[in-house]
């Protein structure tokens, strides 16, 4: 049993998943118990230790996890296997969805990019490209894409390719 939420029966149908409501079940950091929050699928979607809260119209659901102090609301939506944790804030319109991690003290206000490479996921937030499992800023990445990219076995092709990722992330985040 949770012992920070619950479930409501209030329900709503988004995508074929049922999502239900979630109402505080104790005050925390500044949630009142009995404050209505967002909507989850499952209990799991929130951990229960923490001040990780759901609040407004946002949606989590599928395997998403949001933990520690993480807050998503407005009518952000986390889904598929992500993770929103630390100090962590997903808000307005953003996306965040598949494989992607949103930690330590970022703040998502719009979707991040994400583009599955011919060997590794590419996902872009705020600035910083996670590739596989290394994560730098863009200008890190140009500067030292070659590198990396050979470090991991890369080949010239994939390089120029992983390369042209970079370019389309920086040029999104100049928009």
């Amino acid at each position: 049993m949770n012992l920070k939420f619950s479930l409501t029966k209030e329900t709503k149908i988004k995508f074929g998943i049922t999502l239900h409501r979630i109402k505080a079940e104790k005050n925390f950091a500044g949630i009142k118990k009995n404050d209505l929050g967002g909507w989850v699928e499952k209990e799991e979607n929130i951990y229960s230790s923490g001040n990780a809260w759901v609040s407004d119209d946002a949606q989590v659901y599928g395997n998403a996890r949001v933990y520690g102090n993480a807050r998503v609301y407005g009518n952000a939506r986390v889904y598929g296997n992500a993770w929103v944790y630390g100090n962590a804030q997903v808000s307005g319109n953003a996306q965040v969805y598949g494989d992607a991690w949103v930690s330590g003290d970022a703040q998502v206000e719009k979707s991040p990019l994400l583009i599955q490479g011919t060997k590794h996921i590419v996902t872009e937030c705020n600035g910083n490209i996670k590739i596989g499992c290394e994560i730098y800023s863009i200008k890190e990445w140009k500067k030292n894409y070659k590198e990396i990219g050979k470090k991991h076995g890369y080949t010239d092709n994939e390089i120029a390719e992983y390369y042209d990722y970079i370019l389309l992330a920086e040029k999104r985040m100049i928009k």
